[in-house]
């Protein structure tokens, strides 16, 4: 990996993109820092302070935003309502047919899809501003903080509007500052802008074990934090490299003259098919409760039974339901963007055939099979990566928004992976030595 951007820095082209995205990445980090009009930033110091790691319902926001989101700056919902967004139009191109026929129109679909998102993107984030605004205003956002309830001292329209508007102003130059990366940068841009995100609260999160810790100062603890992430970093490459490559052959054909096809090719299909968005809905789908628990008030029983038992990361039934909806989403997700019916369809049009496998709906079933297969050691494989360091660091008194948790190791690994991948595929651009030496 080291060699590959010490290539590319020596290529003037691609020294360009790289030295673009890292000032796009400086303008991104400054932004995370701007406090937004009519928020007493001093009272929210007060209150992080007091708070330090326990994020609680906010963790996973908080972690998309790089910290942001508590600190309720001008990119406070960073780009997690793009995340939303792409994925809710994801999933609608399966059940609305004019998305699905745009979704086959090829690059002019695509941009239309993608315009789609934008507003889409923009109408999510008016919406969680709002939500953040009123929760700021209410004192909820930082439970226990006592100037939680003077965060927002002026609670007039007019400034809970501003407030919003600026929101979901930084969250459309969020979206902006990663469509340029894509462009005019090394690509992947709102993938590199949600690396940058995550890796941003690793220092500080560190930090915080250590200051914890008790075993000679706390470096025990912190050594052997840093040795689990490494474990679970190395296991995650492990499994996301891992793939079932289906035999393709192509039979030829006689056009003229000229003969076609007769050659040999493979269905890449990865054991983590689904990457790292089983465990967003999973996670968001065990916040509504809470939340949900949070703004009523009394004290009813259904309240204190999800207070009791499914806020704390750490406890059993919690670990239960999340390991058992992460299994469920990884099916759910696989069935929805591959389609084995679609592929075999394609392949019977081209003239292709898996070897020992009949054409049309032989070739659908061979596929669902072997899909199914490779989903449940990739779906466990989700549910472990994203319990066993919550688990493992409970005895050293770690949040379960800890850094080296499942979503923030999938999403960094995944993207770190692309990326070095892009680059080496633009060094073989501009260095292929060719058949000649």
């Amino acid at each position: 990996m080291l060699t590959a951007f010490a290539r590319a820095f020596k290529t003037p082209d691609l020294r360009k993109k790289l030295l673009f995205t890292l000032g796009i990445i400086v303008v991104y980090r400054v932004g995370t820092h701007i406090p937004i009009p009519g928020v007493d930033y001093r009272n929210v110091q007060t209150c992080i302070d007091a708070a330090q790691a326990n994020q609680g319902l906010f963790g996973l926001v908080n972690m998309f935003s790089g910290g942001a989101l508590l600190q309720i700056t001008v990119f406070a919902l960073g780009i997690m309502p793009y995340i939303t967004a792409s994925i809710i139009l994801q999933l609608l191109t399966v059940v609305i047919p004019r998305l699905e026929a745009l979704k086959k129109e090829g690059q002019a679909g695509t941009a239309k899809i993608t315009q789609y998102t934008r507003y889409l993107t923009v109408a999510l984030a008016i919406l969680q501003g709002t939500g953040l605004v009123a929760t700021a205003r209410s004192g909820a956002l930082f439970q226990g903080c006592p100037v939680a309830g003077q965060i927002v001292p002026d609670q007039s329209i007019f400034v809970t509007i501003t407030m919003v508007i600026t929101m979901t102003a930084g969250t459309a130059m969020v979206m902006w500052l990663g469509e340029l990366i894509t462009d005019r940068g090394i690509g992947n841009g709102m993938s590199i802008l949600m690396f940058i995100s995550i890796a941003a609260t690793f220092p500080s999160a560190l930090w915080a074990i250590k200051e914890q810790g008790s075993l000679a100062g706390g470096w025990i603890e912190f050594g052997t934090v840093i040795a689990v992430g490494l474990v679970m970093v190395g296991l995650v490459v492990f499994v996301e490299q891992a793939q079932r490559r289906i035999p393709v052959q192509y039979a030829k054909r006689m056009i003229g003259r000229r003969s076609y096809g007769g050659t040999s090719t493979y269905i890449p299909l990865k054991v983590n098919q689904a990457g790292v968005i089983p465990v967003i809905f999973a996670s968001s789908l065990l916040y509504i409760p809470a939340l949900i628990a949070q703004f009523s008030s009394g004290t009813s029983g259904w309240k204190t039974w999800i207070e009791a038992h499914l806020v704390r990361g750490d406890h059993p039934i919690y670990v239960t339901l999340y390991f058992l909806l992460i299994v469920f989403f990884a099916f759910f997700y696989v069935a929805i963007s591959f389609n084995p019916e679609e592929v075999a369809d394609n392949m019977k049009k081209y003239g292709g055939f898996i070897p020992g496998i009949r054409a049309g709906r032989p070739t659908a079933e061979y596929l669902s099979y072997v899909l199914n297969r490779i989903t449940w050691p990739g779906s466990l494989y989700l549910g472990l990566i994203a319990l066993v360091p919550t688990m493992a660091l409970v005895g050293f008194g770690a949040s379960q928004n800890f850094p080296f948790g499942g979503t923030s190791i999938l999403i960094i690994v995944g993207v770190g992976l692309e990326t070095v991948k892009q680059i080496e595929s633009q060094l073989q651009q501009r260095n292929y030595e060719g058949f000649l030496r």
